[in-house]
């Protein structure tokens, strides 16, 4: 019997080669049809923001994510990468150093960013765009309680794994969904944040 999957080397040319035309990435949802509705639900209000999806380079990497805290008024008590609305005349990327500063306390001279996800459109009308940059320990991270519960660390062997996530469906607003959840030993990681794991699961896949 074989072995579990190790960690492939941030090999950053290749990651970032691979990153380079998000829109020739294989979106893992919503689908162009499901954007139209969840588009229609808001009725139409997109907000653009960005979040920072950062690959840690210890020598068995991680992706960090943080708990959302359950005094938040949107989706309180999820999982998700750090970010946040992008403001006036920002850029994705300047969106997610901020936030992940704010959020956490990551120095936004810190991250080097390889490239870009595809974004995603979230059911609360939230256009996201994922940023994906490399974190070389050591660092430091002091979150703001008001915002995040706890920073933790997602390791990349298991979403090599194309067994690791599970696809689930269940009833929402009179229709059938269906949505990915990655195992973990205390939280539950579903949702968009799921699906841009799902999606950068295959981009790491393919750079191997």
């Amino acid at each position: 019997m074989s072995g579990p999957l190790a960690a492939p080397p941030l090999d950053l040319a290749t990651l970032a080669a691979r990153l380079a035309d998000p829109g020739a990435i294989p979106r893992d949802r919503p689908s162009p049809e499901e954007d139209l509705e969840r588009a229609a639900r808001t009725g139409g209000r997109i907000v653009p923001a960005a979040v920072l999806v950062p690959l840690i380079a210890h020598p068995e990497p991680t992706v960090l994510l943080t708990l959302r805290s359950a005094r938040l008024n949107s989706h309180a008590g999820q999982v998700s990468f750090p970010g946040g609305r992008m403001e006036e005349g920002e850029t994705p990327e300047e969106t997610a150093l901020r936030e992940a500063e704010e959020e956490v306390g990551l120095d936004r001279a810190l991250p080097r960013i390889i490239g870009r996800l595809p974004a995603v459109l979230t059911g609360t009308g939230y256009r996201v765009t994922p940023v994906v940059a490399l974190l070389t320990p050591p660092f430091d991270l002091r979150h703001d309680p008001g915002e995040v519960e706890e920073p933790f660390e997602y390791p990349l062997a298991r979403l090599l794994d194309p067994a690791a996530p599970e696809r689930r469906r269940q009833e929402f607003r009179g229709r059938m969904r269906e949505f990915w959840v990655w195992p973990h030993e205390r939280h539950y990681i579903w949702g968009a944040t799921a699906s841009m794991l799902v999606t950068l699961a295959g981009v790491l896949r393919d750079q191997r």
